[in-house]
């Protein structure tokens, strides 16, 4: 639904150049939440921006649902008629809701719907319809500086749903609630993503977003995308950047005969006893160091770091028995570096160095 090539953004100022995109490829697939992490500076908001053409790209390419932005830009500084007409079916919500205080509740939400050609009564009814839809139906004559701060993210996002969009941008869209404030307009959106069927790309600071709502992720850092992939994909990548930010667990090995492991847990395995059963079978006594476990897209996932007796080379067979149990294991520490042992079917270690079984 969402494609950039090549993305690259300078800006130009007194002579002096800051590359604020350099050379992003990025795909959204149609329907999942998206989001895209980093910290001030990595590029975010730029690469929002960019991707409904609010900012031009220096070069590269956007493609939103098959149409090329990009190619509709032309060279002024105005949008033409076709790249207005696509930009209509991008809804964009903004960190500070940019609402006219001026201006209603239901007047705010007209307002694209003005710039459209809507009449006055289609306008008012598809207004009301929107704010049912988030929940402020009964705030339509009030004014902004009558609503709270979660409030006014409501109309934003209904002003935003107004020219029934395929796709919804949101930038930093609940920085500025608290806690509990996010957490429901979050419900909103994913809600919002199921009901109508809305592709949304969202970029955030906070990794509670992204465990929140986000079917797929990318870290941004210095203008460039350094790792993507749904969650479940990084969560099995090995060192993975986000998946250690998303499921944080720390600790250290308690003596010098000892193993630590991070074990991943995704899908069915997250269900199952498997430390338990790992203990029973090997009768092994296990330390568990830390945990961080959630509840992602409806499934249970989480990591764990635990301790087993001995070193490295004595717990092959253990570590092997949890890889057959579907799950990602990581060793921590020095044994990390060593030779890979893996298990056959039978449990029998192999030593795999430099790409030659030995």
């Amino acid at each position: 639904m969402i494609t950039t090539s090549g993305l690259t953004k300078v800006y130009r100022s007194r002579g002096r150049e800051v590359t604020a995109l350099d050379g992003v490829d990025l795909q959204v697939r149609e329907g999942e939440v998206f989001g895209v992490i980093g910290q001030s500076g990595a590029g975010k908001s730029s690469l929002i921006r960019c991707i409904n053409l609010l900012e031009k790209p220096t070069s590269g390419t956007v493609t939103v649902d098959g149409v090329d932005l990009t190619a509709l830009a032309g060279r002024g500084p105005r949008a033409g008629k076709e790249l207005r007409e696509a930009r209509s079916r991008i809804g964009m919500v903004f960190q500070h809701f940019n609402l006219l205080s001026s201006r209603t509740v239901q007047g705010n939400v007209e307002v694209p719907l003005e710039i459209l050609g809507v009449s006055g009564k289609e306008r008012a009814r598809k207004a009301l319809e929107l704010l049912d839809l988030v929940g402020l139906a009964d705030k339509a004559k009030n004014y902004p500086s009558q609503l709270s701060g979660g409030q006014k993210q409501r109309v934003g996002i209904a002003r935003a749903l107004a020219g029934d969009p395929k796709v919804l941008l949101s930038d930093e869209a609940t920085s500025a609630l608290d806690p509990e404030t996010t957490r429901s307009i979050l419900e909103l959106i994913r809600d919002l993503n199921r009901q109508l069927g809305l592709t949304v790309l969202l970029i955030t600071h906070e990794m509670d977003v992204v465990k929140t709502i986000c079917d797929s992720a990318a870290l941004m850092e210095r203008g460039r995308i350094v790792e993507s992939g749904t969650v479940a994909e990084l969560l099995a990548t090995p060192g993975s950047q986000l998946a250690d930010a998303l499921f944080p667990v720390s600790g250290e090995a308690t003596a010098d005969d000892r193993t630590v492991i991070d074990v991943t847990f995704h899908g069915e395995a997250a269900t199952q006893p498997v430390i338990s059963q790992l203990s029973r079978t090997y009768n092994i006594d296990i330390s568990i160091l830390g945990a961080a476990m959630d509840t992602v897209g409806g499934k249970q996932i989480g990591r764990m770091r635990i301790e087993l007796p001995g070193r490295y080379e004595e717990n092959v067979v253990p570590i092997g028995f949890l890889r057959e149990q579907g799950l990602q294991v990581e060793v921590a520490g020095d044994a990390a570096a060593a030779p890979l042992l893996v298990t056959d079917g039978a449990a029998n270690p192999q030593l795999i160095k430099e790409g030659v079984a030995k």
